[in-house]
């Protein structure tokens, strides 16, 4: 695959990082952890944050007023609804941002440590040294991005990254979304190439006017064909002209 771009704009989950180590360590950790992080860290500013955009993403106008209509304990609603939404595997962006809190402990302590594909921390080395602007937009909080390349098998990868967008900036599957990054970003979106596993987010980049490449990992969910994307298996088979952008 052969481009002309500035930015590069990578997913996490099947791009950068491989699908089972985020639903067979993080999302585990996170179920573990919720009961005991809600009760040692409610009065947490950030902590209460998270709580009420799950409140309002469950349609509520707040987390006191949830708790007085159903006259429970808030953070037993919190609890109840987080789960109810791990269960559903939903891109909820108040339960990302609990998880981003509760994985902030994992990766600290070191229990935790990111999985990423040997080709990636090359790749991002040879573009960041050839002047592209690498950003990352994933349905996990910001947060939980920074910690994520913060503590990887590679070391630190955090400092290769300018920048990083999560649901607050609109949902992964909707072109406003990525037409919100490119405005953002400063750049025309025809000189961004997107990086995902997923059709449908690349569909909604390039309708935002982005060039896309389709990553084919291992235990990616198989793709239907004539989706239109270019497919790559590795990083290592992207050539970027960062040289003379798209315009």
């Amino acid at each position: 695959m052969q481009v002309e771009a500035q930015g590069v704009l990578l997913d996490v989950e099947g791009t950068t990082s491989s699908v089972k180590f985020v639903y067979d360590v993080m999302f585990p950790f996170a179920r573990r952890e919720l009961a005991a992080y809600l009760q040692q860290s409610w009065d947490d500013p950030s902590c209460q944050a998270a709580c009420e955009q799950v409140a309002g993403d469950a349609g509520q106008p707040s987390l006191a007023a949830w708790a007085d209509a159903e006259d429970r304990a808030p953070r037993d609603l919190v609890e109840e609804e987080a789960t109810r939404l791990m269960d559903a595997d939903q891109k909820a962006t108040g339960l990302k941002q609990l998880q981003g809190l509760i994985w902030k402990s994992g990766f600290e302590s070191g229990e935790m440590v990111a999985h990423v594909y040997p080709d990636v921390p090359p790749a991002l080395d040879r573009w960041r040294a050839a002047g592209a602007d690498l950003r990352i937009y994933s349905s996990g909080s910001i947060q939980a991005q920074q910690l994520f390349f913060g503590h990887t098998q590679q070391g630190d990868l955090l400092p290769l990254f300018s920048g990083h967008y999560d649901t607050t900036t609109g949902p992964k599957r909707e072109a406003a979304s990525y037409a919100a990054i490119a405005a953002d970003w400063r750049l025309p979106p025809a000189s961004i190439l997107f990086l995902s596993d997923i059709t449908a987010e690349l569909d909604a980049a390039r309708e935002a006017g982005m060039q896309t490449g389709l990553l084919i990992r291992p235990d990616n969910a198989p793709v239907e064909p004539g989706h239109g994307h270019t497919e790559v298996a590795s990083f290592a088979e992207i050539l970027i002209d960062f040289k003379n952008p798209s315009s």
